[in-house]
């Protein structure tokens, strides 16, 4: 066993090693030019009133009713106003363009009341209209955004600053999701932008038409772009210029942060965090995410034997969830308490937790006839810690007989097949969307969401899909915490997946850098009308 064990312990540190060069030999070979010429920059624009933030790679489209992606949301997030926002580092909601607002009994009809004088970045008011023509813009879009609000039948303005979304369905998440990016007000003069009808998208992929304290000034494409203050905001922040410079390299990061020529960096890997702990000029936020790794178990078109829940419920507690931690995270993750993470409401430490124990997984194979399982293991290269990851599954399965044949395939190739149900167990990855259980409960337990839609495992329990139908349409959070408590202590149960562990956030700054508030729902986001140096 102790052979076995030290075996396994020099496969994982090999691998780890190994990332490690492979990501360092794909550096850019002219990226010390590059960022020489970038330190001269740096060496102007870093004063008090400016920030610098070195991130890995640059964004796509800033079209609010285009973009899903967290990179280019860093910058949309700051340049407009949504209705509401999630109040500091929690998920809990305030008002944002709307100073408050009602919802009818029935949960369909959700009316707004703006507050006055907020202004576009070219001065023209944000009012009902404004917010109207925004969000039927985004639908119009009908691009990746546009779904999360495929409830909206009807956007109606009640006066200058009322407005009221009527809702073909309940759906309580509904305040939530407007806190989200999507939920940004583009201003309406967008379609003098216009051209072949689409609806300015191409004007609005690399220009901002906000109301955020911020708007941006310059793009360099692959290298750098300027955030300046929007002078009609009503925000007054401290910091005037934000420059996110393109850093490809984290060791040019890394180096870049101690000399003090940037002040945040956002691509430096898990193995160099140490290292910088022990800078004098550097601190190193770590704080729990809410991005969760878990093993989808195919419960219906994988091996047979994945159908019995006691074959399920053995893989769960063959896991050694702390020493996987350790070699996948460096330690930097805990492990999952249910399947909602802790910081979203819903997260219950009351509800059933595998822990390791290789003579109660034995145990439940035996009766269930499975002892000499052989089982196949999908993932790809979408994630540097998935080999890792995969290599410890299965040396873990194998201290209780079980053979896991790894198949690691290209990440569009692993896509489809998860769609397709075409694997015995794959590695994943979920994030939220807005801070609701409904994102973790009824996206993968829910059998109208088999596939990639969120259901990935095929889970299919009647009795579960009564019971979140009933919560997504229920208004009262009470009740709908109840009734996730019930669904939690069924699909334990049932093990539909392994759940592994919840990721921390980890960001090097300077530690001049002030006022930074993170919140989950927010990731790679800046509260930056906060922040001061």
């Amino acid at each position: 066993m102790i052979k076995k064990l030290s075996y396994c312990f020099f496969i994982i540190i090999s691998v780890i090693f190994l990332a490690a060069c492979q990501e360092n030999a794909n550096a850019p070979s002219d990226s010390t030019t590059e960022n020489d010429s970038n330190s001269n920059e740096s060496t102007t624009t870093s004063k008090s009133d400016q920030l610098v933030v070195a991130m890995p790679a640059d964004v796509t489209s800033l079209d609010p009713a285009v973009s899903m992606d967290n990179t280019a949301w860093k910058i949309i997030y700051n340049t407009y106003e949504r209705l509401v926002d999630y109040d500091g580092a929690t998920t809990n909601i305030k008002p944002g363009l709307a100073k408050e607002w009602k919802v009818s009994e029935d949960g369909k009809t959700w009316t707004f009341y703006l507050e006055d004088g907020h202004l576009f970045s070219d001065g023209t008011p944000v009012d009902a209209e404004a917010v109207k023509a925004s969000f039927e813009r985004t639908l119009a879009v009908d691009n990746g955004p546009a779904g999360v609000f495929s409830m909206i039948s009807e956007i109606k303005v009640e006066d200058p600053l009322t407005v009221t979304f009527v809702l073909s369905e309940t759906f309580p998440p509904f305040l939530s999701t407007l806190a989200a990016n999507y939920g940004n007000i583009v201003n309406p003069k967008v379609l003098e932008h216009e051209v072949d009808g689409d609806l300015g998208q191409n004007y609005l992929a690399s220009n901002t038409m906000g109301s955020g304290p911020y708007k941006l000034t310059e793009w360099k494409k692959g290298d750098s772009l300027k955030l300046e203050l929007n002078e009609h905001s009503k925000l007054k922040p401290s910091i005037t210029t934000v420059l996110f410079r393109v850093v490809s390299d984290p060791s040019v990061q890394r180096l870049q942060l101690e000399k003090g020529e940037i002040d945040i960096a956002e691509g430096i890997p898990v193995d160099q965090i140490d290292t910088l702990k022990e800078l004098d000029n550097v601190t190193i936020l770590q704080e729990p995410s809410l991005a969760v790794d878990y093993v989808y178990i195919n419960n219906k078109n994988g091996n047979p034997a994945l159908q019995d829940a006691r074959v399920r419920q053995a893989l769960n507690y063959a896991i050694d969830y702390d020493s996987l931690v350790s070699a996948v995270q460096l330690g930097y993750a805990t492990q999952m308490h249910g399947p909602i993470p802790d910081g979203i409401w819903g997260h219950d430490k009351s509800v059933k937790q595998y822990n390791y124990d290789v003579e109660k997984a034995k145990q439940l194979l035996a009766e269930a006839g499975a002892e000499d399982l052989t089982i196949s293991l999908l993932y790809s290269d979408n994630k540097t810690w998935w080999e890792t990851e995969a290599l410890a599954i299965q040396s873990n399965l194998a201290d209780i007989g079980v053979t896991v044949k790894l198949n690691k395939v290209a990440y569009a190739t692993s896509r489809e097949m998860m769609d397709k149900g075409e694997f015995d167990l794959a590695l994943g990855v979920w994030s939220p969307d807005f801070g609701d259980p409904y994102m973790f409960m009824n996206y993968w337990f829910d059998s109208s969401y088999h596939g990639l839609a969120g259901n990935r495992s095929f889970y299919t329990n009647s009795e579960v899909d009564k019971l979140l139908r009933e919560a997504a349409t229920n208004n009262d959070q009470e009740a709908r915490q109840s009734i996730y408590k019930q669904v939690q202590d069924i699909v334990l149960e049932d093990a539909p997946y392994i759940l592994l562990y919840q990721k921390d956030f980890i960001l090097p700054m300077s530690k001049e850098v002030k006022g930074f508030v993170y919140n989950p729902m927010l990731e790679s986001m800046y509260n930056l009308q906060d922040m001061s140096k």
